[in-house]
C-alpha cells in the first residue's frame, strides 16, 4: 500500500462508500392491500328500516298471562360471502303488568348488549344462572325451570342456535343408543307397577292429602277430590 503526501490543507473531508451501498435505493412500491370492507356488528351500526324476526311464546305456571319475546336479527354484508345474522333487539310484552319495570329494563340491557357487538352468548349462561327464591317449576316433558328468567336464557339460547351463532348440543351415537336402551329398561320394569296407568281419573290430577288418590281436579274455582269429595271450599 503506496502512501499519499497530503501537500494542501484539508478543508473537508468526506467516508467513501463502495459503489453497491453508495448508490440510492429506489424505494419499492408495496402492491396496494384491498380495502377490508366487511361490516362487523358493533355499537354504530345505524338500525335498518326492517329487521328479521322470531316471536317465541312462555307460558310458566306461576303467571296467569303468557309472555311473548320477540327477537329481531340484523343482516349484515348481504349478499356476500360475509353475510352473517346477528340479534339486533328484544322484545317482551304481557298482558300481566306486574313486572312491567324489570321486563322493559332487562330488554333494554339485551339489546344493548347485541348491538355492542362481540361474542354476547355469555347471556344465555347468565340469564340460565338466574333462581326464582320461591321456587322454579316444571316445563311439559319434565324440563325444570329455576326461574322466568331462566326460560328467557332458554329462549335465547334457541334462537341463536338457530341463525347459526351457537351449536345445538346433541348426543353421539354411542349416547344416544344408551339413552334409549335404559329408557325402554325402565319402562318395561315400571309398566306394571304403574300405579296411575289405569286411572279412571282425568290425567293430570293431584294427589289428594286425605285419600292419597291423584284425583283432586279444579271444579268451579275449586280444587275438587273425585274420588272421595274432599274440597277445600267445604
Amino acid at each position: 500500500m503506496s502512501t499519499i503526501k497530503i501537500e494542501k490543507k484539508i478543508v473537508k473531508y468526506r467516508v467513501q462508500k463502495p459503489e453497491a451501498e453508495a448508490a440510492p435505493k429506489t424505494p419499492v412500491s408495496e402492491p396496494a392491500k384491498p380495502k377490508d370492507n366487511v361490516i362487523w356488528m358493533h355499537e354504530k351500526v345505524e338500525r335498518p328500516e326492517v329487521l328479521i324476526g322470531s316471536t317465541y311464546k312462555i307460558k310458566t305456571p306461576v303467571s296467569d298471562h303468557a309472555m311473548y319475546v320477540t327477537i329481531n336479527d340484523i343482516v349484515l354484508n348481504e349478499g356476500t360471502p360475509h353475510e352473517q345474522r346477528r340479534p339486533f333487539e328484544v322484545f317482551i310484552n304481557s298482558k300481566n303488568l306486574d313486572h312491567f319495570q324489570w321486563i322493559v329494563a332487562l330488554t333494554r340491557v339485551i339489546s344493548a348488549v347485541f348491538r355492542k357487538g362481540g361474542d354476547t352468548t355469555f347471556l344465555v349462561d347468565e340469564l340460565k344462572a338466574v333462581f326464582d327464591p320461591r321456587g322454579g317449576y316444571w316445563q311439559p316433558g319434565g324440563k325444570f325451570m329455576p326461574s322466568t328468567i331462566a326460560e328467557l336464557g332458554h329462549v335465547i339460547e334457541r334462537h341463536l342456535q338457530s341463525i347459526g351463532m351457537l351449536k345445538k348440543l346433541e348426543l353421539d351415537e354411542h349416547q344416544r343408543k344408551l339413552v334409549e336402551e335404559k329408557r325402554a329398561e325402565f319402562e318395561a320394569r315400571t309398566k306394571q307397577t304403574d300405579a296411575f296407568s289405569k286411572a279412571l281419573f282425568p290425567e293430570g290430577a293431584q294427589l289428594c292429602t286425605k285419600c292419597s288418590t291423584a284425583a283432586v281436579v279444579m271444579m268451579d274455582g275449586c280444587y275438587t277430590c273425585l274420588n272421595c269429595g274432599d274440597s277445600k271450599c267445604g
